[in-house]
C-alpha cells in the first residue's frame, strides 16, 4: 500500500515540473531594427582629385609712363576705387598727370594738322577732276592726310598710356597705396584685377584613371568651408601623356562660379563623374556584409530577418548600386543588422 502511495506522489511531482517549463515559441527574443523602404534613384561613379581654383582672367597693371597719381571715383559707388570693387571693361581706375609730357604730345595741334590736310586733299581732288592739278600732286595730299592721321593716332595712344583702365570685367584684388598727386615712376604697380565668375583648376590624375576620364565629363566641385554648396564643372583639357616620374597625367577643369562662392586660390575637391546609373537600387555601403567573396544584406519579411545575397555595381563615397538581389519596396535593415542571423525575429522601430 505504501508503495502505491509513493509511486503516485512521484508521478504527480513529475507532471507538475513539466507544466512549469516555458514554451519555446514564447521565449524567442525580437531584435529591434530600423528599415529603409527601397526606391529607385541614381548613382554616379566618381574619381576624386584636388587642386587650386584659379581665376580665368587675371592681370597686374603697371604704370606705362611716369606721372602724378590720381585714383579715380568708382561710378557705381561714388567713392574712390578700393579692394574688392567690381569694375567694368574700359573703366578708368587711375589717371597719371604730367602737363609737360602732355604738352609735348601737342594733341590739339595734331588734330588741326589733320583737319588742314583733309581740306587740302578735298581741294586738290576737285582741281584734279577739272584738270587743274596733276595726279601726282593730288596723291601727295593723300600722303599728307595719311601721315597726319598716323601722327594723331600715335599722340592719342601716348596719352592713353597715362590712364589705367580695366581690360575686362573683374574685381580689384590688389591696389597699392600712393599718396594723391605723388609722382610714380614708369613700371610701378598700379592695380591687380581678376575675373572669377568662371574658374579653372589644373589636375593630376593617376595612370589607372586614364581609361575612365574623358573630355566634357561633368565634375562636382566643393570646398571644405562650403561643403553644402556643390559647384558644377567640366573636364576641358586632358593630356594623353603619362609622366614617367609621377605616373600621372595632367588635365584642366572649368568651374561655373557665377555666384562667386569660390575665391581665387582656394584648395578644392573635384569629383569627376565617369559613369552614371539612373533608376537603380541604391543602398548605403555600410549595411553590406562581405564574407568569403560573398556579399549580403538583411531585409524584413513578416517580422523576420531574411538574408539576401546581392551583386553590386557603381559606387560612390557612401552608397553602392545593387544590380541583383534586391527589389524596389523591399524593407532593407539599416540599423541593428550586426547581430542578426538568418530567420531572426525582428521588431521594426518607428
Amino acid at each position: 500500500m505504501n508503495y502505491r502511495i509513493l509511486l503516485l506522489t512521484l508521478l504527480a511531482a513529475l507532471l507538475t515540473a513539466c507544466g512549469n517549463q516555458p514554451q519555446s515559441s514564447q521565449s524567442e527574443i525580437e531584435t529591434p531594427v530600423s528599415v529603409q523602404e527601397l526606391k529607385k534613384s541614381s548613382i554616379s561613379k566618381l574619381i576624386n582629385t584636388t587642386g587650386t581654383a584659379l581665376a580665368t582672367y587675371s592681370v597686374g597693371l603697371n604704370a606705362e609712363m611716369s606721372g602724378f597719381y590720381n585714383l579715380q571715383t568708382n561710378p557705381s559707388t561714388g567713392k574712390p576705387y578700393k579692394l574688392g570693387d567690381v569694375v567694368r571693361k574700359g573703366e578708368l581706375m587711375i589717371r597719371l598727370e604730367d602737363k609737360e609730357y602732355e604738352n609735348g604730345i601737342a594733341l590739339d595741334s595734331r588734330k588741326l594738322s589733320l583737319e588742314i590736310a583733309e581740306q587740302e586733299q578735298s581741294k586738290q581732288k576737285a582741281l584734279y577732276e577739272k584738270g587743274g592739278v596733276t595726279l601726282s600732286e593730288m596723291r601727295n595730299t593723300e600722303v599728307r592726310v595719311t601721315n597726319a592721321r598716323y601722327d594723331l593716332e600715335n599722340a592719342t595712344l601716348s596719352l592713353e598710356k597715362m590712364k589705367v583702365k580695366a581690360p575686362f570685367d573683374g574685381v580689384i584684388v590688389s591696389l597699392p597705396h600712393y599718396t594723391p598727386q605723388s609722382r610714380v615712376s614708369q613700371g610701378s604697380e598700379m592695380v591687380g584685377l581678376m575675373a572669377y565668375s568662371r574658374m579653372y583648376m589644373e589636375i593630376n590624375l593617376p595612370e589607372s584613371a586614364i581609361q575612365y576620364v574623358q573630355s566634357n565629363q561633368a565634375v562636382y566641385v566643393t570646398h571644405y568651408t562650403l561643403s553644402q554648396d556643390t559647384l558644377s564643372g567640366v573636364i576641358s583639357e586632358l593630356s594623353p601623356a603619362i609622366s614617367t616620374e609621377t605616373r600621372t597625367f595632367r588635365g584642366k577643369i572649368l568651374i561655373d562660379n557665377s555666384q562667386l562662392k569660390l575665391r581665387p586660390g582656394m584648395f578644392v575637391k573635384a569629383d569627376i563623374v565617369v559613369d552614371r546609373a539612373d533608376s537603380a537600387i541604391v543602398i548605403p555601403k555600410e549595411v553590406v556584409i562581405s564574407r568569403r567573396n560573398r556579399k549580403y544584406v538583411y531585409v524584413v519579411e513578416r517580422s523576420t530577418a531574411i538574408l539576401r545575397d546581392i551583386q553590386t555595381g557603381l559606387e560612390d563615397e557612401d552608397n553602392v548600386e545593387v544590380t541583383r538581389g534586391l527589389n524596389e519596396n523591399d524593407n532593407l535593415i539599416i540599423r541593428g543588422y550586426e547581430t542578426l542571423r538568418e530567420n531572426s525575429r525582428v521588431k521594426i522601430l518607428k
